[in-house]
C-alpha cells in the first residue's frame, strides 16, 4: 500500500500511537506521519504508507491552520489545561485589548519552544528533561504567523478562541501564552484542533473508528490518496518513455531534450511524470548543467525497465 491516509487524530493519542494503529490496519511496515501533534490535540495527521514514507523529511512548507481555545490568568507547566497549575490570577482583559496586540504576533516572529515539546537539545528531548524537573535554556526560533483571528472572547470567563495559520515549527501553546503575557501572568490553551496540514483539511480526514470499520471490510484502500498529492504545489514535468527509463535508473535528464518544460529556477524542485501520467518522483533543476537531477524516487521502477 503506497500513498497517504489523512487521519483525524483523537484526543489522548500521540502521533506515534496513531502510526502504530495504522500499521496494523493497513498491514504496512513502512509508515510515517507529517507533523507531530500534542497528545491532547486533535485533527489532521497525514499518515504516509509504503513508498510515500520516503516523503516525510522533504515535504513542501505548507502552512498549517489551528483552532485553539484558551483562558487568561492561568499558567501551567505545559502551557495547556492538562498541566500542573503554577500560577493563577483574576484578570479583567477586554476583547479590544487582545485585538490591539494581535498585529504584533503576525508575520515573521521569534518564539522560544516550550519545555514540554519534542525539540532536542544535546540529543535529549525537552519533554524528557521537563518530566525530570529540569529546565534548560532554549534559543528562540523564527516562525511565521500568516494570520491570527480572534473568533470570540468572553470577558466574564476570560476565555476565548482563535484561528491561527502558521508555518511549520510553531507552538500554539507558546503563542497564546505570549499573547496573554501582554496583559497578565500568562494563559493556557484549553483545546487545540489542527484544521489543515500538508495541504489536507479535516474534510479529507478519517477517524480511527472509521478506518477500523473499513479495514474489517477490506475497504481501507479506498481512503488512500496518491503520494503525488503531497507535492501538488510543485510544477509538473512530463517526460518521454526513454527519459522515464533513464530517471528510473537514477540518471539526470537534460532539459533540452524534454519536449515541454515549465520555467524553473535554479534549485527548484519539480514533479516528474511518465508518458502514462505515472508520478515517478521529484527532480531538482540544475541551471549550470541544464539538467533535472534526481531528488527523490517514488514509483515502482520495475515497470520502466
Amino acid at each position: 500500500m503506497n500513498g497517504v491516509i489523512v487521519v483525524n487524530k483523537p484526543e489522548g493519542f500521540t502521533s506515534f500511537d496513531v502510526v502504530a494503529v495504522m500499521r496494523k490496519l493497513c498491514n504496512e511496515r513502512k509508515i510515517g506521519h507529517c507533523g507531530t501533534l500534542d497528545p491532547n490535540a486533535t485533527g489532521v495527521l497525514p499518515v504516509l504508507l509504503g513508498r510515500a514514507a520516503k516523503a516525510q523529511d522533504i515535504l513542501p512548507n505548507h502552512d498549517k491552520t489551528y483552532l485553539a481555545t484558551f483562558v487568561l490568568g492561568k499558567v501551567t507547566d505545559t502551557l495547556d489545561i492538562w498541566g500542573e497549575v503554577k500560577a493563577q490570577e483574576k484578570t479583567q482583559v477586554k476583547k479590544e485589548e487582545i485585538l490591539s496586540v494581535l498585529p504584533d504576533f503576525t508575520g515573521e516572529i521569534e518564539q522560544i519552544p516550550p519545555m514540554y515539546s519534542a525539540v532536542q537539545i544535546d540529543g535529549k528531548r525537552l519533554y524528557d528533561l521537563a518530566r525530570q524537573g529540569i529546565e534548560v535554556e532554549r534559543k528562540a526560533r523564527k516562525i511565521t504567523v500568516y494570520s491570527l483571528e480572534l473568533l470570540e472572547f468572553d470577558e466574564e470567563t476570560q476565555s476565548g478562541s482563535m484561528r491561527v495559520a502558521c508555518s511549520k515549527g510553531t507552538y500554539i501553546r507558546t503563542l497564546l501564552d505570549d499573547i496573554a503575557k501582554c496583559f497578565c501572568i500568562g494563559g493556557c490553551t484549553t483545546s487545540l484542533v489542527r484544521e489543515s496540514a500538508c495541504g489536507f483539511t479535516l474534510a479529507a480526514a478519517y477517524t480511527l473508528d472509521e478506518l477500523r470499520a473499513l479495514s474489517e471490510r477490506g475497504e481501507i484502500e479506498r481512503t488512500l490518496l496518491s503520494t503525488e498529492s503531497l507535492f501538488v504545489t510543485y510544477k509538473e514535468v512530463k517526460v518521454s518513455a526513454q527519459q522515464a527509463k533513464r530517471f528510473a535508473n537514477g540518471g539526470a535528464l537534460s532539459v533540452d531534450r524534454i519536449r515541454e518544460i515549465p520555467p524553473l529556477a535554479d534549485g527548484e524542485v519539480c514533479r516528474v511524470k511518465s508518458p502514462d501520467d505515472i508520478f515517478m518522483g521529484l527532480s531538482r533543476f540544475d541551471a549550470e548543467s541544464k539538467e533535472l537531477k534526481i531528488y527523490k524516487q517514488f514509483a515502482d521502477y520495475s515497470q520502466f525497465n
